[in-house]
């Protein structure tokens, strides 16, 4: 089956490149960037698409014809408030554009990675022992809540499940989506407010120690990158009359940040975790459920989590090991 991924040079798309190709799959890998010999050597077919440019992503479309788009192309949180009106043309009109060709080509399937980030404070709500963020979310939260999102990725991704369900509804397109927890990997993070989490593997491994961006007690939802490669390709895969929804919050495992510095210690000897707080990204941290009612996935698909922290952390630090080695002159900044 031929598969067109966006947004394929990103954190989740060189997982779900490599994933699909190993099932079996013909894939057309579509991202900004020019890709690099490394990653070109995977069987992928590699083509430049830019998803703001709606003719381009028409003409791709309608050239290929795949049956299934994975549409992961999107500005993550953290950058996103410093460029906010890039955010809404990758993310609103990037998405408006691949759903529009989607329709045009005849493409049966599209699958798409909402995020926590669909999620804000409640009106009127307050601080208290049950809820110490202040949000009024439940704890687990589950898909059906009023969505409040306080950043503008978090905006532009209800309104592009919004714009899936329309579409799914009033045109047939077989719309399915996920919503993420943050998603941890041997990867280079992009700028998403859950990197601190990856970073203490990271820079325990490169340096021994690590600033945390946000206070030890923030806790929000989590997910190792294996898990989260194969809930993408286990909800393409059910069939659709199980499915009772277009989008499912799926979940992993949610420890507080001074959970995940003592996690990472016991896999990496002497390392040491401070926190100092940034007040932007803690208040987008602050602004999420702290934990996910994956409930609705857990029957319609027999979605389950197979890795918790500690697995996580034993199996994602000889990974680290080996991105260091590989791409260390990528990690020469700042990102504290």
């Amino acid at each position: 089956m031929k598969v067109l991924v966006t947004g394929s040079g990103g954190q989740i798309g060189h997982e779900i490149v490599s994933a699909l190709l190993r099932t079996g799959h013909e894939v057309v890998a579509t991202d900004l960037a020019a890709v690099t010999a490394r990653e070109s050597n995977g069987g992928a077919r590699w083509c430049a698409l830019d998803v703001t440019d709606a003719d381009a992503v028409t003409e791709l479309l309608a050239a290929e014809r795949p049956e299934t788009v994975y549409h992961l192309a999107a500005m993550l949180s953290a950058r996103g408030e410093q460029a906010p009106e890039l955010a809404y043309a990758v993310n609103q009109s990037g998405t408006w554009n691949v759903l529009q060709g989607c329709r045009n080509a005849g493409v049966r399937q599209l699958v798409f990675t909402s995020s926590i980030a669909v999620y804000g404070p409640l009106p009127g709500a307050v601080v208290t022992p049950a809820d110490p963020s202040g949000t009024g979310l439940p704890d687990p939260c589950p898909e059906d809540v009023a969505l409040h999102p306080t950043t503008m990725y978090g905006v532009t991704k209800v309104a592009n499940e919004l714009l899936g369900a329309y579409a799914h509804a009033r045109h047939g397109l077989d719309f399915r989506a996920v919503r993420f927890p943050g998603l941890i990997s041997a990867s280079i993070p992009g700028g998403g407010s859950t990197d601190y989490a990856l970073f203490m593997y990271i820079d325990g491994v490169r340096k021994g120690s690590y600033q945390a961006f946000c206070r030890p007690d923030t806790r929000i939802p989590l997910m190792y990158m294996d898990d989260g490669v194969r809930a993408l390709l286990e909800l393409a895969a059910a069939p659709r009359e199980r499915l009772h929804r277009c989008v499912y919050n799926i979940a992993g495992f949610s420890p507080s940040a001074a959970e995940i510095a003592a996690a990472a210690a016991r896999e990496i000897s002497g390392l040491v975790v401070t926190f100092r707080p940034d007040p932007l990204r803690q208040a987008i941290l602050d602004s999420w459920p702290r934990a996910l009612d994956d409930s609705a996935a857990h029957r319609d698909w027999a979605w389950a989590p197979r890795y918790d922290l500690q697995a996580m952390s034993h199996h994602l630090v000889p990974a680290i090991r080996t991105l260091l080695a590989e791409r260390a002159d990528a990690l020469d900044h700042d990102h504290s």
